[in-house]
């Protein structure tokens, strides 16, 4: 098991070449606050982080399931484990 760094992380669909980089998807934004919690619009919620897999276990994102592709930066995965569109991207690390 282990965590993931602490801070902001920003999540979006990615864009195409005639346009912006990425949709911003703020819906989905969270901010890690400690080992295994993080808060999503002002809700607390819990997460466990294994392997190279990250599953929201509780609060607003429940359910959601990701693959830490690197430091601050998850990609979202179905029940499957395959990769689908939406990626998190650290935006802001907390001191």
């Amino acid at each position: 098991m282990g965590t993931l760094t602490l801070g902001n992380y920003t999540c979006e669909l990615p864009g195409d070449a005639s346009g912006p980089r990425g949709k911003e998807l703020p819906d989905y934004a969270f901010r890690v606050v400690n080992a295994s919690n993080y808060k999503a619009s002002g809700v607390r919620g819990s997460y466990l982080y294994t392997g190279d897999r990250v599953v929201m276990t509780g609060g607003k994102l429940k359910g959601l399931k990701f693959r830490r592709v690197s430091t601050g930066f998850l990609r979202q995965v179905d029940d499957a484990g395959k990769e689908m569109e939406m990626r998190c991207v650290l935006t802001s690390r907390a001191f």
